[in-house]
């Protein structure tokens, strides 16, 4: 059965889920399309941001300052339809950096360490959005999208250019504490502003098990064959060429996660996780690894600190576990040392912590221990199994609902020195956001 044929019974499948579903339809404020129009919702807001970078093994420091500016509304309904529209202009105001724009090198910038942050202007979000059907909305057109904790499916809204998608979403409510979540994708932007073309199939189902705990059931069908991965470096920064391997895959997996009330001051919390990965649709056999996390911990009034342990498994140093349409930025570290999984693999366990000495700042930090799924070689012969360790921490200042300003620092640094080295690399972030 071909993918698009899977897709069409998903579908069908959910309309026959909303037929029973919807006896009757609710009935919506009957607009105008000026008055859809002037009830609708803000889009825009406005993020200036420094980051500082010293890697080792690079002569020169990176500075960035840029201003990124997100313009848009979203209309109310009209007539069972909506319509979202969002400009991006990411401007440089001090360029001392490799921009990575288009995924390649920018020019006269090799000796200065990568802050992906290029100029762009371009449409960012273009959507519209039909409700016609009780509990259901469809979405046609360019969008975000974050699905779960974003490890696999995110907009990795860090960065100043956002990771869009193009194609067609659709989302439903109809089952109680059920949302059902189905999605085709042809094309992708990178925060790189690289416009990728191909197929990626979502199928994601999650169920509330209370207000905070649930469990997902997912399934992400690639067929993007140019992400660039090497089976033997686990990575290249070019388009597929000779070395290269179709990237295509299938990711399968279940995901259980909450926060439970012991009492009024104290909560516990829990996450686990488990995922699969094989080639799909042409991609290279040896595409064939897992993935895992397990955590817990407590919360105490606004305080809270929790251990992790995720793997990212290797077949045998041929592949690494990739979540290559995933905020990876949120993982192993705000270093960016491991956006891409070596061949190698990971482990990583790490502690997170934080809270609010105050209602109006809010703390958070993370110190990771990251290791290798399968030994690596090491720089000066033998082998090692020791990524490096990484220190993360965040202060945010809130002055109102629209106005926030943050600090963050990370320091990763290399224990085992393999043959294809992560160098210590050191980065502060200074960054004032407003939204309308």
């Amino acid at each position: 059965m071909t993918r698009n044929k899977l897709l069409q019974q998903a579908l069908a499948c959910l309309f026959t889920i909303t037929a029973a579903a919807a006896h009757a339809e609710e009935a919506l404020p009957e607009y105008t399309f000026s008055d859809a129009v002037k009830a609708g919702t803000s889009m825009t807001n406005f993020r200036l941001r420094s980051e500082h970078v010293d890697q080792d093994g690079l002569p020169e420091h990176a500075n960035a300052f840029t201003l990124r500016s997100l313009i848009g509304w979203q209309t109310a309904p009209y007539k069972n339809f909506s319509i979202g529209a969002q400009i991006i202009d990411v401007s440089k105001f001090v360029d001392d950096y490799n921009d990575r724009a288009l995924n390649v090198s920018q020019p006269g910038m090799a000796d200065y360490p990568n802050v992906v942050d290029p100029d762009n202007t371009d449409i960012n979000q273009l959507f519209v959005d039909w409700t016609g059907i009780r509990n259901t909305k469809f979405r046609l057109g360019r969008q975000s999208v974050k699905l779960d904790n974003v490890r696999f499916i995110g907009n990795i809204e860090f960065r100043q250019v956002m990771q869009v998608f193009d194609g067609i979403a659709v989302e439903n409510k109809s089952l109680p504490n059920t949302e059902i979540y189905l999605a085709h994708f042809d094309r992708v932007k990178q925060i790189n502003t690289k416009l990728r073309s191909g197929d990626l199939d979502i199928a994601n189902v999650k169920y509330r098990l209370t207000p905070t705990e649930s469990i997902s059931g997912y399934g992400y069908f690639s067929n993007f064959n140019d992400l660039g991965y090497t089976v033997n470096a686990g990575l290249a920064a070019t388009p597929p060429a000779a070395g290269m391997v179709d990237a295509s895959h299938k990711t399968l997996g279940l995901r259980l996660d909450g926060t439970r009330r012991i009492n009024d001051d104290w909560k516990g919390m829990y996450t686990a996780e488990y995922a699969k990965q094989d080639d799909y649709s042409g991609g290279d056999d040896r595409i064939d690894a897992h993935y895992y996390r397990l955590g817990a911990g407590a919360s105490y009034k606004s305080w809270f600190v929790r251990f992790d342990h995720e793997t990212l498994s290797s077949n045998e140093r041929q592949y690494g576990f990739q979540t290559p349409f995933g905020t990876n930025h949120l993982f192993q570290g705000w270093a960016d040392a491991f956006l891409v999984t070596p061949a190698q693999g990971i482990k990583d366990n790490f502690l997170t912590f934080g809270g609010k000495p105050i209602e109006s700042v809010t703390l958070l930090g993370e110190y990771h221990v990251i290791k290798s799924d399968e030994d690596f070689a090491a720089f000066a012969g033998g082998t090692g199994d020791t990524w490096g360790t990484e220190l993360d921490l965040a202060v945010t200042y809130t002055w109102s609902k629209q106005l926030w300003v943050k600090a963050e620092y990370a320091n990763f640094r290399e224990d085992d020195r393999a043959v294809a080295r992560k160098p210590d690399i050191k980065k502060i972030w200074l960054t004032l956001m407003y939204t309308f």
